[in-house]
């Protein structure tokens, strides 16, 4: 609903953007706005829940003890252990917008795989079903294995074996 919303109001009340098409970025504006809102914010939450949550650990005091300015704290040692919980949800969150974004292309007409997949099952192109299954699945596999690599870069303790 919240790309119908801005629709109708950036470009039906206010002609901020394109209602419709796919010649620039222009008109990925409102789709990106649209898919990445909800996600935007569980994020957000969730990494500034992290960070109260390191900032109050032992080895920050030891650190703020040790006369390190606030921005090296933060930025240095908090972030760095406050971004495993982040990076996981976010490779979760990457598998909501794969299918969410299926919707925003017909919600915003555009074109892709997305509207191809549709347009399958409407059919009953069982081929391009099963196509699109495991294209689908290979590229949540990829994104769960570049989560993996993060966390060993966040964390050296975590090794890829």
């Amino acid at each position: 609903w919240l790309g119908i919303i801005l629709l109708l109001l950036f470009s039906v009340k206010f002609p901020l953007f394109p209602l419709f098409g796919s010649g620039s970025l222009k008109n990925l504006v409102l789709p990106a706005i649209a898919l990445g809102f909800a996600r935007a914010a569980v994020i957000l939450r969730l990494t500034r829940a992290s960070m109260v949550d390191e900032l109050s650990k032992e080895y920050i005091i030891t650190a703020r003890a040790k006369g390190l300015t606030e921005k090296m704290i933060n930025y240095k040692h908090a972030l760095k252990n406050a971004l495993i919980p982040v990076v996981t949800v976010t490779g979760i969150q990457f598998g909501y917008m794969l299918g969410g974004a299926i919707i925003i292309e017909q919600v915003f007409s555009l074109p892709g795989l997305g509207r191809l997949f549709l347009y399958a099952i409407y059919q009953r192109d069982f081929p391009l079903i099963q196509g699109g299954v495991v294209f689908i699945a290979a590229i949540f596999s990829l994104t769960n294995f570049i989560v993996d690599i993060f966390y060993s870069i966040l964390n050296p303790k975590i090794r890829i074996s």
